[in-house]
């Protein structure tokens, strides 16, 4: 039968049973771990840990040290399993000489279970015990005089002798509230024998001196014995053996601290659970203080300072472990954050998109920035922003910067635009490895046997020849079952070691992050080391190779390499694809890529959360941020969040992809559609004269013209009929600028809803920050509370060119398609290869619904000429040219660069823009 004593322990350790069964059932994958840093040998307690904790269904681990471990080591491991996700609870069993301030305060609170922390004690003393922790020694104390002796506490004088630090001090708490009058002394104190024989109840804290004689204690009054020491394992002199009124020994103290501990680590388990579920964030958003005339943007930027970037995760429920610093206010965010908040529903899901773009801009990124400056720092609403990373080599160019503009931008503006944290010079070192393996291949097949070629390609290592990995693999897909390299015959040899590229129909081509011209068309091989294998090739700007694409549409590091293994780089003579898998590289591209696929965090004007990750090109690709980014922040927010994500160029292009390719391969349904427009740009559609770039505008644009705007709206209208082909409702965000007058600007907004817009509203985040897109964000969210009856523009099991006529006569009206007989020839290709069920990604000029550029508004009537059909297999689509499309742009006469400068005194970046 179990002791008296006994059973609150027994009680605990089932009540902690049934607590943490109950939050596995609803979390299964939660497995809370106490870890006890330990120096010194003292199995007993090591012992009694383990068994309470598998009792209890906890996970224990045991950080073991030396007995002279110092300080310095001691903290060091503090600091690791403060920083371990894994671990819930952390406990002490050290020697009592270590028991400093400096070690006890570097525990994180919310893990110390032992309640030794000034947090957690501060929190007890001042009454919040629900919110902290409280010595498990302290609260046996406490529980086996009431339950197990049946002591009533209220009004008994109680001694604490010997108890030092944290123990001493919650003691004295936990009997204050229980009405007594309480003394804590130590064993050398003067009056001890006086006081000892006033006592009631007498709690021994630590081991009680030879010289103080057990009759000081008077027959009758309640003793307890803690004086082993719980932390660290020590024990005291034993029990005093003579009658008292109810005696406790330290063993029962012992065991039911240990189950109190226990109870302590559910308890912080289910605390960390809570802290997991959505909650509305506690952000500290950043103050503007708009300036009119508005600066220009570095000086709005450079004069915001922006939260360091691990307070700003912390605030938005990222871990630490979860995050990886780039200096001050930036953050690599690892994709462990999905595993985790994998139960956690999605927030709200919003696209910006625009008209047809002109020289004039929209400011679809400004609109992205401002919506989401709008919710989170002015409606208190979860939002975050999503945006493309930025080419340097228009940056240096003439487009200038992408971070937004005025007061709304993503801050700082200059680490923006330029390396950010390395993915595009990744993408160029990945891509410019597989041509190089290309040219490379083709050289040693024209130059030797099969048997030499066979040779290098498995050479003798240490007597022994393997096939790697990635050869086993391209073994397995040729057929030859056989994984020992000397039983392969001569024609096995011979297929496996040529990949028989033919040159005519490489597709790969090298790239750079710089706009250069004179790369458009170059010819490679020169060198006599080359022997006379040159040809003709080029280089794209970086953002267009197709690795930024497969990085943008990917959504986890495996399916990253499978991509990477399936890109097609050319043919072989006989007109069967050549993969980078063929080439033997995959393994190596996703090394250069690993850091690339972690969504980098930065923050907006107001304090705001932003995701910058991938920048594909929106004509030959997709031009939509990643995948990966957006499924991240849509768990941050929560189910009542928003994520705010932006399409390039106008809807009919960077939508239309956002739909057909992007959530067809996410997963994602949007909720909202923000159509960007300005007065200026609809009155170009209107017939308004042409625009050139440093030239001040014509009257025109400066001055009301109610005529111009009405017939230059058929392009907003337009595509916001787009818009309704997906079932996706829309609000138009109408860019307001100082030369705009209320007629125009009402007029825009009553034609919008004409058409169809769910509302209209005209935002004014330029020159005022988020307070200036309040409208838009209220319109936004109530669009977001109707049902989405998002639904696909065509079925990719179709044939492609039944795909590339519905998105032409559906979304660019034209009359129909003409297909050369190149792009007819690519289409059987690819059809043969077994990659006719891909979508289509259409790469023509953004300046027009049509394929002629100059052509503004609404053109009608037109045959849409397809001139070739290239495809990215690796990111999933095939991509028809209409007309030519340049994937290197060249420098003005008048480049940015001019005006780009660094102060070598304060080391600031000048001339950006």
């Amino acid at each position: 039968m179990q002791s008296r004593q006994a059973r609150p322990r027994r009680e605990v350790i089932q009540n902690s049973k049934e607590v943490l069964s109950l939050l596995q059932e609803k979390n299964p994958a939660f497995k809370p771990v106490l870890a006890i840093i330990q120096a010194g040998d003292d199995n007993l307690m090591q012992e009694i840990n383990q068994n309470l904790a598998e009792e209890a269904g906890l996970n224990i681990t045991h950080i073991c040290l030396p007995p002279d471990s110092s300080e310095a080591e001691i903290i060091d491991e503090i600091l690791k399993i403060n920083e371990d996700t894994r671990v819930h609870g952390l406990a002490l069993q050290i020697s009592e000489n270590l028991f400093s301030n400096k070690v006890l305060n570097a525990l994180k609170p919310e893990k110390d279970v032992d309640g030794v922390t000034d947090i957690n004690l501060g929190k007890l003393v001042r009454g919040d015990a629900h919110e902290c922790f409280v010595s498990p020694v302290a609260k046996a104390v406490i529980e086996l005089l009431e339950k197990s002796v049946g002591v009533n506490l209220d009004g008994k004088k109680i001694l604490v002798v010997g108890a030092h630090g944290s123990l001493e001090a919650a003691l004295q708490c936990l009997f204050q509230r229980k009405g007594s009058m309480t003394m804590s002394i130590q064993w050398k104190t003067r009056q001890l024998q006086s006081k000892l024989h006033e006592a009631d109840i007498v709690v021994l804290g630590s081991p009680k001196p030879e010289e103080i004689p057990l009759t000081w204690i008077q027959p009758g009054t309640t003793v307890l014995n803690c004086s082993h020491d719980f932390l660290s394992g020590k024990v005291g002199c034993g029990s005093p053996r003579i009658h008292f009124g109810g005696l406790i020994e330290e063993d029962d103290v012992i065991l039911l601290a240990a189950a109190l501990r226990i109870q302590n680590m559910v308890s912080s388990g289910r605390r960390w659970l809570r802290e997991q579920q959505h909650r509305r964030w506690r952000l500290h958003c950043l103050k503007l203080q708009p300036l009119s005339p508005v600066p220009s943007d570095i000086e709005i930027s450079r004069g915001q300072t922006p939260k360091a970037v691990d307070v700003l995760a912390k605030e938005i429920g990222l871990l630490a472990d979860e995050i990886e610093i780039y200096g001050k206010s930036k953050a690599k965010v690892r994709l462990s954050v999905l595993e985790r908040l994998k139960d956690q529903a999605d927030g709200k899901y919003v696209l910006v998109a625009g008209i047809t773009p002109t020289p004039l801009g929209e400011g679809k990124s400004t609109v992205t920035i401002g919506l989401v400056q709008a919710l989170t720092a002015h409606l208190n609403v979860n939002s975050f922003a999503c945006l493309r990373q930025p080419s340097q080599g228009p940056t240096f160019g003439v487009k200038g910067g992408a971070a937004g503009g005025g007061y709304a931008q993503v801050i700082p503006m200059e680490e923006f635009n330029l390396h950010l944290t390395g993915d595009i010079h990744a993408i160029t070192a990945a891509n410019n490895l597989l041509a190089a393996a290309i040219d490379t291949r083709i050289l040693h097949e024209n130059t030797q046997t099969d048997k030499a070629l066979y040779n290098r390609l498995v050479p003798l290592v240490n007597g022994v020849r393997e096939f790697s990995e990635i050869q086993l693999a391209r073994l397995k897909k040729l057929g030859i079952n056989k994984t020992d390299p000397s039983t392969l015959t001569e024609e096995e040899v011979s297929k496996f070691a040529r990949l028989d590229i033919d040159p005519s129909t490489i597709t790969w081509q090298r790239v750079l992050d710089t706009n250069d011209r004179f790369l458009r068309k170059i010819t490679i091989g020169q060198g006599n080391a080359e022997k006379g294998h040159y040809r003709q090739a080029q280089f794209d700007i970086a953002v267009a190779s197709e690795i930024m694409a497969v990085l943008a549409l990917t959504d986890s590091l495996a399916d990253m390499k499978t991509r990477l293994g399936r890109m097609v780089v050319a043919s072989d003579k006989s007109g069967q694809p050549v993969t980078a898998d063929d080439l033997g590289v995959t393994g190596a591209l996703t090394v250069l890529m690993k850091d690339a696929i972690k969504p980098n965090l930065m923050q907006t004007l107001e304090g705001t959360p932003v995701f910058v990750h991938a920048g594909p090109f929106a004509n030959i690709a997709h031009g939509n941020s990643s995948v990966l980014a957006d499924k991240i922040a849509l768990k941050l927010v929560g189910e009542e969040g928003f994520v705010v994500t932006e399409a390039g160029f106008g809807a009919d292009i960077g939508m239309e992809k956002f739909f057909n390719i992007k959530c067809r391969a996410s997963g994602l349904v949007p909720n909202v559609v923000v159509l960007v427009a300005t007065v200026r740009a609809l009155k170009m559609h209107g017939g308004g004269p042409s625009v050139t770039a440093g030239v001040p505008l014509k009257k025109e644009y400066t001055e009301e013209n109610i005529q111009l705007v009405a017939d230059g709206c058929c392009n907003l209208q337009k595509q916001i009929q787009i818009t309704q082909l997906f079932g996706v409702p829309v609000v138009v965000a109408l860019n307001v600028f100082k030369t705009d007058t209320r007629a125009e600007i009402d007029l825009v907004c009553e034609l919008a809803k004409r058409a169809g817009a769910f509302d209209a509203v005209p935002c004014y985040h330029w020159s005022v920050g988020g307070k200036g897109s309040v409208d838009l964000a209220r319109a936004v969210r109530e669009a977001a509370s109707k049902r989405s009856r998002f639904q696909f523009l065509y079925d990719v099991q179709v044939p492609i060119v039944d795909k590339i006529r519905t998105i032409a006569q559906a979304v660019y009206g034209a009359k129909d398609i003409e297909l050369s007989p190149e792009a007819q020839a690519k289409i059987d290709r690819y059809t043969q290869q077994g990659f006719g069920n891909l979508p289509i990604c259409m790469a023509k000029t953004h300046l027009s619904l049509s394929h002629q550029p100059d052509k503004k508004g609404v053109p009608r009537d037109f045959i849409l000429p397809i001139s070739d059909v290239r495809a990215s297999i690796g990111a999933g689509f095939i991509y028809p040219l209409v007309g030519t499309m340049s994937t290197m742009p060249g420098l003005p006469t008048r480049p940015c660069f001019y005006d780009i400068d660094l102060d070598t005194e304060t080391e600031q970046v000048k001339g950006l823009f």
